[in-house]
């Protein structure tokens, strides 16, 4: 029998401010939804886009770290594993949702407060590292390049 694989990448913008709970065992989550934008050209050739809302949640450190610096129209990219559940709403009916259990995500844009972060703590370059005279018009030679 196959052996099952479940992953999913997105990026987009949170749509409301992240949620974070503790579970009664004492695990922090968070619960937030990214809004995707397609662009497409439809069979008319006019100019299209839609939009996917995604449900994620984020355990642990990632759950406190995206609660603490992510807010509505924060830019995200998230990766992790497709979980479906199921429950019961108070009039009985069977309801179910997919959602990514986030396995890793950085923040992404950069407005103030914003973008840049990773789940993994990577360094990152600010604009005062690199001068725009430190940088020259003339072209590259690509022979220089030691890959």
């Amino acid at each position: 029998m196959a052996r099952g694989f479940s992953k999913a990448i997105i990026v987009g913008n949170i749509t409301r401010d992240p949620e974070l709970r503790s579970t009664p065992s004492g695990a922090q989550v968070c619960s937030f939804s990214v809004a995707v934008n397609r662009n497409y050209k439809d069979s008319s050739g006019s100019q299209q886009e839609s939009v996917s809302f995604i449900d994620c949640s984020a355990w642990g450190r990632a759950a406190e770290i995206i609660a603490q610096y992510a807010k509505k129209g924060s830019g995200i990219l998230v990766s992790g594993r497709l979980e479906q559940r199921s429950w019961e709403d108070k009039e009985g009916q069977k309801r179910s949702r997919v959602e990514i259990v986030v396995e890793d995500f950085n923040f992404v844009g950069g407005g103030a407060g914003e973008g840049g972060g990773s789940s993994r703590g990577g360094n990152k370059a600010s604009s005062q590292d690199v001068a725009p005279e430190d940088i020259s018009d003339e072209p590259i030679d690509l022979s220089e390049i030691p890959f």
